[in-house]
């Protein structure tokens, strides 16, 4: 972060944001949680994520990274899938 981005000063007005309650929310574009949702929801928890080097040719890498968005969730991603491969198939 630069001493720049530090200088900026917030036009939030909090104290009226704080003010406010929750009957002055509009929720009426936000469709109800139906129990249909819940049959077809599924939880997710996070795994604890272990940072590990590794070293990866430049043509790889920057082929993830022309992918655009976050090429490092794109690179666990596809190890995850492979992995996941690799657990169904039969032994032997």
């Amino acid at each position: 972060m630069s001493g720049k981005d530090l200088s900026n000063t917030s036009r939030t007005n909090w104290a009226a944001l704080e003010s406010l309650d929750d009957e002055g929310i509009d929720y009426s574009d936000i469709p109800p949680l139906t129990e249909e949702f819940f049959e077809k929801a599924t939880l997710r928890i996070p795994a604890t994520q272990v940072q590990q080097l590794v070293k990866i040719e430049p043509d790889v890498l920057q082929w993830f990274q022309a992918q655009g968005g976050e090429y490092k969730a794109l690179i666990n991603s596809v190890l995850r899938g492979y992995v996941d491969s690799q657990s169904r198939k039969p032994v032997g």
